[in-house]
């Protein structure tokens, strides 16, 4: 939430993000004026991070209602936030989904690419 605030997005945290109410929220809502977003944050000391198909299912429900693009934020060992859109995460054969460390520093997009301070080059787009 703060980091998002010191990059200029109005942000707002759910209270008790769905045990307040019925209806599941997402963790953070953010946005510019440009970028909205509906955001579910999860942190680990390093073991994989599972969410269920379901936190997953009720944070796109409530993005697409709300006008936000959805995202799972994760952060391992107390480091930088890797952030993803539902659809790149790994679907378990149990219909959860996970997300290990490794695969969130090569994969994810960190905090200056999602607020568009900067955009990932990757080898691939530099070409030979």
């Amino acid at each position: 939430v703060n980091l998002l605030d010191e990059a200029g997005f109005a942000v707002m945290r759910a209270p008790a993000s769905g045990s307040a109410t019925e209806r599941e929220l997402p963790d953070v809502l953010a946005g510019d004026g440009d970028r909205f977003y509906a955001i579910e944050a999860k942190s680990s000391s390093g073991k994989p991070i599972y969410l269920t198909g379901e936190e997953v299912e009720a944070l796109v429900y409530f993005a697409r209602n709300f006008g936000a693009k959805s995202r799972i934020a994760v952060r391992f060992d107390r480091e930088d936030w890797y952030f993803f859109h539902p659809g790149d995460l790994h679907r378990t054969d149990g219909g959860n989904y996970r997300v290990k460390k490794e695969t969130a520093v090569a994969e994810g997009i960190d905090l200056d690419e999602l607020t568009g301070r900067s955009k990932k080059t990757t080898l691939d787009d530099v070409g030979s």
